[in-house]
């Protein structure tokens, strides 16, 4: 199968369709992204809140591919917001990738009740112009938060990846950053796997025989966004990838686009607020 590439707002391609590392335990995440390297994955997106950086870094070292066929993203914890702070941290990431740059960095949340994700922006765009970093993003960020960073800096976001599946799609949020040329990525893109019982979703796999799971990647595919599922499972990663081949009708999308029922999984953004540190 051949994954779509997106061009980003600075010209920069990403893998439409990449491998998530949310919750992969840290000793099982190089395995993991070795085995997707191997059925043919080029994007991994982790995270410092997801403290298994360091597996994606020895996996990338391990694979023998050109770094620069690999797209790494990584994000920066809520609790290392700030100007200095972010600086230092993308440099421990940095490290832990065991990389000279990083493809895509994000602010993983807005934070709001903080209000440093301006001042963190100001540092992504010094590392950006210093060639540390490909493209910089957020995760999250709602349009308010948006138009905030937007008014007070430079660089326009290339990505706002944020949670979008089949029964939570966020259309105004996704329209109102692809207006300012904002890619959307969208993560847990099978809503941890609820969305995969919908009747519809099941006949039209059945259909195109298919897994569920190939349906809704699909689905998120022809609509043009960046989708990042995870697993640690061989035969899933191997299955959610030929989601590339898979090719829906418009009636089918509409089919799915109807599952619409506004149940969100993770954090509010404008109330969440973690630091993303281990718990003592």
């Amino acid at each position: 199968m051949t994954v779509p590439l997106i061009t980003l707002n600075n010209g920069v391609t990403i893998p439409q369709l990449g491998l998530g590392v949310f919750q992969t335990p840290p000793d099982e995440t190089q395995k993991v992204v070795e085995l997707a390297f191997e059925k043919g994955y080029r994007h991994v997106d982790t995270a410092a809140g997801y403290y298994n950086e360091e597996g994606v870094g020895a996996a990338i070292a391990a694979s023998g591919l050109p770094r620069e066929d690999i797209f790494v993203t990584t994000k920066l914890r809520n609790g290392d917001q700030g100007y200095d702070s972010t600086l230092a941290a993308f440099e421990d990431s940095r490290a832990k990738l065991g990389t000279d740059f990083v493809d895509l960095y994000l602010i993983h949340w807005p934070y709001p009740k903080h209000g440093l994700f301006v001042e963190t922006w100001r540092a992504f765009e010094k590392l950006y112009a210093e060639g540390l970093i490909r493209a910089i993003g957020v995760s999250n960020f709602l349009p308010h938060h948006l138009e905030e960073l937007l008014g007070a800096t430079d660089t326009v976001p290339a990505v706002n990846q944020i949670e979008v599946h089949p029964t939570f799609q966020q259309a105004d949020l996704s329209t109102f950053s692809i207006e300012r040329d904002i890619e959307i990525e969208a993560y847990s893109p099978l809503g941890q796997g609820a969305d995969l019982e919908s009747d519809i979703v099941t006949s039209l796999a059945t259909a195109h025989d298919a897994t569920p799971a190939q349906i809704v990647l699909a689905w998120h595919l022809a609509q043009g966004r960046i989708v990042i599922p995870k697993s640690v499972t061989p035969e899933r990663i191997e299955s959610n990838l030929a989601a590339a081949d898979v090719s829906l009708t418009l009636d089918e999308l509409a089919q799915i686009d109807a599952l619409e029922s506004g149940g969100r999984i993770g954090a509010d953004p404008d109330t969440a607020d973690f630091t993303q540190y281990p718990k003592k």
